[in-house]
């Protein structure tokens, strides 16, 4: 049977799957730990595989723009805390449909930063995005929360980041890309915890804040798995995009927010309301549009 399946789309819903289960273990930790404190233990993986990697194999690179690889490192750690900050306090259906945002955020600030071009399709399809995420939103008195507004800015921060990995891949190593990430998400969230004893936080800078918290032994366990199903997601993605046309991949890739709406729901998650589920979709279709209006322009 599973011969019959294409390579490329069982590794992208492999990786999917891997994704939503990242996001439970980080589901249940988050009840306990801070937000900092798992971007921290989600990114120390990371660190010590790409740095045996770049050990093994030195990087081959020109280098320069140095400025804009820290400003991709700042932009994803800065996306990937407010995704693991929101998710105590959110469904993890919503937290990776916020996420799932990017491509749109993508076609607009390429369209500013890189002179792409926006068609017809692309412009329609940023509508029906934002359309989406009011939906998902439903902010009372036209006010987003700010667990809202976070979710909303891990799509803008994870866009931000992916947009200037554009203009990095022609100076530096896509190792050298990612470990500008995954470095920056180790050293921050560590200076954050150190100086939270010494500083009186703003409420609205809670999310950046807090004391480091011992993980029990079982909270232990999670972290790892977390860290471990991250890793495989990532090399699951791109062993898919290797076998695989980009757009197909990217139209697979969208099961990773069914997979966290169950996934969410066996943690004690509710079911999505029937305007919250609309607005999935249609955020869901807005990200196929904009991958097909690339492939077209």
């Amino acid at each position: 049977m599973l011969k019959d399946i294409d390579r490329g789309i069982l590794f992208m819903l492999l990786a999917s799957l891997s994704f939503a289960f990242m996001g439970g273990f980080a589901k249940v930790v988050s009840m306990h730990l801070p937000g900092v404190e798992i971007t921290f233990f989600r990114n120390i993986f990371g660190v010590a595989i790409i740095g045996f990697s770049i050990y093994k194999f030195p990087l081959k690179q020109s280098g320069g723009r140095v400025s804009l690889l820290l400003f991709r490192g700042v932009m994803g750690f800065m996306a990937l805390l407010s995704y693991f900050y929101i998710i105590a306090y959110m469904p993890l259906g919503e937290v990776v449909t916020y996420n799932k945002t990017s491509p749109i955020f993508v076609a607009i600030f390429a369209y500013i930063f890189l002179g792409e071009r926006l068609n017809l399709i692309s412009i329609f399809a940023i509508a029906l995005g934002f359309t989406g995420i009011i939906l998902i939103a439903q902010p009372f008195g036209g006010e987003f929360n700010i667990y809202d507004m976070l979710g909303i800015f891990s799509g803008v921060g994870a866009a931000l980041a992916y947009t200037s990995i554009r203009e990095l891949r022609r100076y530096y190593d896509t190792r050298a890309i990612v470990m500008s990430f995954m470095g920056v998400g180790t050293v921050a969230p560590l200076i954050l915890m150190a100086i939270t004893p010494y500083i009186d936080t703003p409420e609205e800078l809670n999310f950046l804040f807090s004391e480091f918290v011992v993980p029990t032994d079982i909270e232990w366990l999670y972290l790892t798995l977390m860290g471990l199903s991250a890793t495989l997601s990532q090399y699951l993605m791109t062993k898919a995009y290797e076998y695989t046309k980009a757009g197909v991949v990217g139209t697979i890739s969208y099961t990773n927010i069914v997979f966290a709406i169950v996934i969410g729901i066996f943690l004690g998650d509710s079911f999505p309301s029937l305007l919250t589920i609309f607005g999935i979709i249609l955020v869901i279709t807005s990200g196929l549009l904009v991958a097909f209006s690339k492939e077209n322009i």
